[in-house]
């Protein structure tokens, strides 16, 4: 029996399941492109992951304006 997908209820491939998935390709595609994420280095800290923007724009010290 082939594995459904959580978010359509489409089959999709058993290795597929097997590597921790529970979406089909397509949903899958879809959720990882809402996802938007950056990692940066802090002087002397190491790095952190920020997925807000507005939280991006406030840790740059030297930039000009808000573009």
């Amino acid at each position: 029996m082939k594995p459904l997908c959580v978010d359509c209820g489409e089959t999709f491939s058993i290795r597929r399941r097997e590597l921790g998935y529970r979406l089909c390709l397509t949903c899958g595609e879809t959720e990882a492109r809402g996802v938007k994420r950056c990692t940066v280095p802090f002087h002397k800290q190491g790095y952190s992951l920020v997925t807000n923007r507005s939280e991006l724009k406030q840790l740059n010290p030297k930039r000009i304006g808000d573009g």
